[in-house]
């Protein structure tokens, strides 16, 4: 024989939580002043009445709140809880027959249909009684014990007796979750934010002078009036001398190349240490500082590897993996060949101490003032490592950002959101038609993704220049600039590479750019690309003016007739912000059509006028009813960012 349960009476299922992410084994994520929609599936056997309620806590909390849930038909309920501030938060959900309003539902039918009700009252009073003696409140628990004593079928229906009721509820017998679920609240920046990248070596206006951080400080006004709010900075740390790369790419370069950033570590320190041409720490917190008064934070590339020159090669050779001649791997992707890097060993037998290293890193940045860092190839870490180091940090640090630059298989990209990444690159440069675009935005916005995983689309960086950029003129820097500020409510740019228009690949079929600065300093002019840094800056004001750009949830794609255009509309819950954003995806032709508007989702009248004002050249269109048409030539504009409102 089966051995019992513990308890048989325990008759409520709750079942499909949301949000929730893997069963409750990874946290949904949140910013704060989000309402958290908590739904569950809450019912019992029979036909007694149910009753559900929501706890929640921030984890620093004491105590928890509760509030009662509400039904939404077919045994679904609904409940919501605010998220104030950063951190971990949980909740619960509980369930419990609810005896008395079982009793009031079938006292209502008995007396509707003349039976007599004596035994009945004796039973409900029975009922009372007890809530009397769970009451907390001195006065509550006298008029209870009052209406026990002397229960009426008057009194008994009396909707203020079942209130009070409802306040004192059996919870001997209800149902919760095995475990409390998880949601991780992170600063609004995290949903909501506008990259721009810049390689401060080249910020120098003198070509025969390396940059400085005092150059990029220069720079900070040109980068903000862009409308940009997170300047990304590759590794600013020394850059290893042996096997150092020439321009593109090339081995054999000398002393006199400047070497890839990302070759981390020389005879002056690792990854905690400075460029000595960059400037000093000082000069470092100096840049943080000017960034922030210009309403930027400034975000750290960290590239877990090191040059054969990092001291941790010679303090740590058991973090590296040695090949039978003795001699250090180095990084390859066959046929390329990184001999300026080596990985990481995280099968290092000292790997805890790697990964106590590596925590130090980020926590160092953090003490200069840094709380965005974007993470190279983390998809070349053990999730593990991730997981502890990211969730370590934001106990201390819950303001951390860490941004996944992973281009490697959908799995392994969600794997590293669910283990605490707060962004992610996405395949959004490789969607390059109307279809695919949308299928892979309809993925990204949708539950469950939604939950754990946000987008931050990059139509360039300086490692792809997309072969459409590379053709498409500069109608498709417009378009695919429009498409990443307006689909997701975070992108970003590599510039100036990007406002000037830069589209020579290095060789037919590259993606790589021809003399790329990850090999060599650049020196911009930056008096050209005068239209496309006007739509720069124009989509990023509308982006900061409009709410209904600072978010996906409420992303949704109409119907056109021309395979060409894209139209997608984003709007705030209470439909008083919308945006209808209309894209050209032919970027050497005029391409016109028919749109077909959810009038009922867009909060807009289906019988009256109303307004579609483009934010990206101030022209008002005038339309009536549920279909729009519109005409796109990339010679004059790439698309419409338009603000539909209601006419007086």
């Amino acid at each position: 024989m089966q051995p019992l349960p513990q308890t048989g009476r325990r008759r409520v299922v709750i079942e499909n939580v949301t949000p929730q992410v893997d069963g409750g084994r990874f946290a949904a994520k949140r910013v704060v002043g989000d309402m958290v929609v908590v739904q569950a599936d809450v019912f019992a056997d029979g036909h007694d009445e149910v009753r559900a309620r929501l706890s929640w806590r921030h984890r620093n909390d004491a105590s928890w709140h509760e509030s009662e849930m509400e039904p939404l038909g077919n045994d679904r309920w609904q409940a919501t809880f605010p998220v104030g501030d950063v951190g971990r938060y949980e909740f619960s959900v509980s369930g419990w027959v609810d005896h008395w309003r079982t009793w009031v539902h079938d006292l209502k039918k008995r007396v509707d249909a003349g039976q007599d009700v004596t035994v009945d009252l004796q039973i409900g009073a029975r009922i009372v009684g007890t809530a009397a003696s769970r009451a907390t409140d001195a006065d509550h628990a006298s008029v209870l014990k009052q209406a026990s004593g002397q229960l009426t079928t008057r009194a008994a229906l009396d909707p203020g007796l079942s209130l009070l009721i409802d306040a004192y509820p059996d919870l001997t017998e209800a149902t919760s979750l095995n475990a409390p679920l998880a949601v991780v609240v992170d600063p609004v920046r995290a949903r909501f934010s506008a990259w721009y990248e810049l390689f401060p070596r080249s910020a120098s206006p003198d070509p025969k002078r390396h940059g400085t951080f005092d150059d990029v400080i220069n720079q900070l006004d040109y980068v903000a009036g862009l409308g940009f709010d997170v300047l990304y900075l590759p590794p600013i740390s020394p850059i290893g001398r042996q096997f150092r790369k020439g321009p593109d790419n090339r081995e054999g370069g000398t002393a006199a190349d400047p070497g890839v950033p990302w070759a981390i570590g020389g005879s002056t320190g690792g990854h905690t240490a400075v460029h000595a041409q960059l400037g000093d720490l000082g000069g470092f917190d100096r840049l943080v500082h000017a960034a922030r008064t210009r309403g930027i934070e400034v975000a750290l590339d960290i590239a877990f590897q090191a040059s054969p020159d990092h001291p941790w090669v010679t303090e740590h050779p058991e973090w590296f993996r040695m090949r039978p001649d003795g001699t250090v791997q180095y990084a390859e992707n066959p046929p390329k060949k990184y001999q300026d890097i080596y990985p990481f060993d995280f099968e290092s037998t000292d790997w805890r101490g790697l990964w106590q290293a590596l925590n130090e890193v980020f926590r160092f940045w953090i003490g200069h003032g840094v709380s965005i860092f974007r993470v190279d190839n983390p998809h070349t870490k053990p999730f593990a490592f991730w997981e502890w180091c990211i969730n370590d940090i934001k106990a201390s640090h819950p303001q951390a950002l860490f941004l996944a630059e992973a281009f490697t298989r959908p799995k392994v990209m969600y794997r590293l959101a669910k283990v605490g990444f707060s962004q992610s690159y996405t395949y959004f440069t490789w969607r390059n038609n109307a279809v695919e675009m949308r299928e892979y935005l309809e993925e990204l916005t949708r539950p469950p993704v939604s939950d754990f995983f946000r987008p931050n689309f990059w139509p360039n960086t300086p490692d792809i220049l997309h072969a459409d950029l590379q053709t498409g003129g500069p109608a498709a820097f417009e378009a695919r600039l429009v498409l990443a500020a307006t689909l997701s409510s975070s992108y970003g740019i590599y510039g100036p590479a990007y406002e000037l228009g830069e589209s020579t690949a290095r060789e037919p079929g590259s993606e790589e750019y021809l003399n790329s600065e990850k090999y060599q300093q650049r020196t911009w002019d930056l008096s050209g690309g005068a239209r496309l840094r006007g739509l720069i800056t124009r989509v990023n004001r509308a982006r900061h003016a409009h709410p209904a750009l600072q978010a996906n949830e409420r992303l949704l794609f109409h119907a056109t007739d021309n395979p060409n255009l894209l139209a997608y509309s984003k709007n705030t819950d209470d439909q008083r912000d919308v945006i209808l954003t209309v894209v050209n995806f032919d970027y050497h032709a005029t391409q016109s059509g028919s749109i077909e508007l959810d009038l009922a989702a867009l909060g807009l009248p289906d019988d009256a006028p109303f307004e579609a004002v483009d934010l990206l050249d101030d022209q008002t269109y005038a339309w009536n009813g549920l279909r729009a048409w519109v005409k796109l030539d990339p010679e004059v504009r790439a698309g419409h960012v338009l603000w539909l409102r209601h006419l007086p």
